[in-house]
């Protein structure tokens, strides 16, 4: 099996935006193993498509609001995607308008969470250096967004 086998066009416009207000009204597409046909149905009937033997895989991952807007000292706007934590203050990130984010500048999101700059990367990004007063993951649940 290749990831390649989970392929499939998904236009943007059927992307939830956000949660239904009954989660279990959610969409379910089930696929029949021996025809192959496809039924589309809601998660509340997942249980008549189980039968006894069957594993269920529950992924309890969550989106990080991984997007934040700050300021220069400037007071230039500059937008940050977290890309991936390489440690407990480090982050590889995108940064928008990049050409503003040279080493050495700060960027302030509130007067609990700012970053440093700290080099480029091939790609264009930065690693940046995140300097905050808490748990870092609970500043970014109140200042983040969804990117």
């Amino acid at each position: 099996m290749n990831t390649s086998d989970f392929y499939y066009d998904l236009p943007e416009c059927l992307i939830a935006q956000t949660p239904l207000e009954k989660r279990d009204s959610s969409r379910l597409m089930v696929v029949e193993k021996d025809t192959g046909k496809f039924i589309d149905d809601h998660f509340f009937n997942l249980v008549k498509y189980l039968k006894k033997g069957d594993i269920l895989v529950v992924n309890r991952t969550k989106v990080l609001p991984a997007r934040l807007i700050g300021s220069k000292k400037s007071g230039g706007k500059i937008e940050i995607l977290l890309l991936k934590r390489i440690d407990l203050k480090h982050w590889r990130v995108l940064v928008k308008p990049g050409k503003k984010a040279k080493i050495g500048t700060e960027i302030v999101f509130s007067d609990t969470l700012s970053c440093i700059v700290q080099e480029h990367t091939d790609d264009g990004g930065r690693i940046v250096e995140f300097n905050y007063q808490g748990v870092f993951e609970d500043i970014l649940n109140k200042l983040g967004t969804m990117p």
